[in-house]
């Protein structure tokens, strides 16, 4: 048995042919049909990765805010627990999305930002290559 390498980032079909028996709808085949290349667009970017980091963002934020005004009003003992859980909560939540940012998010943009102007320069080096090739008559001269 041979293992392939896929360079793309994208699951691959289970080969066990296990078909959700759903699938076999033909309801739901037109609608994949459809929409086949809508799911493929929205899954190819990072948009659910921007979308959850967002929410985790504003709901941190939230849930300090919240944690700070019920322990500010020097609550008795069960609902001060809960006001430093909620604190807590909130603070781990949106710290985490600054790390996650500054970790994964920016090198990863700068990684595609560096890999646009890498096949920018080769693009422009094999055009001026195939120019070079016409002014020379279709002989590549070597140097």
């Amino acid at each position: 048995m041979t293992q392939q390498s896929h360079t793309n980032d994208e699951p691959q079909p289970r080969d066990d042919g296990a078909i959700d028996p759903e699938m076999r709808n033909p309801y739901y085949l037109d609608w994949m049909a459809e929409n086949a290349t809508d799911l493929k667009r929205s899954v190819a970017g990072q948009h659910f990765l921007y979308w959850s980091l967002g929410s985790a963002f504003v709901l941190g934020l939230a849930l300090q805010v919240v944690g700070y005004a019920i322990k500010s009003s020097a609550p008795q003992e069960p609902l001060g627990l809960v006001a430093d859980l909620l604190f807590a909560l909130g603070w781990a939540l949106w710290t985490g999305v600054v790390v996650v940012v500054f970790v994964e998010i920016v090198p990863e943009a700068k990684r595609r930002q560096i890999k646009r102007a890498i096949d920018a320069y080769e693009a422009l080096v094999n055009q001026s290559r195939a120019e070079q090739v016409k002014v020379s008559g279709g002989h590549e001269r070597r140097g």
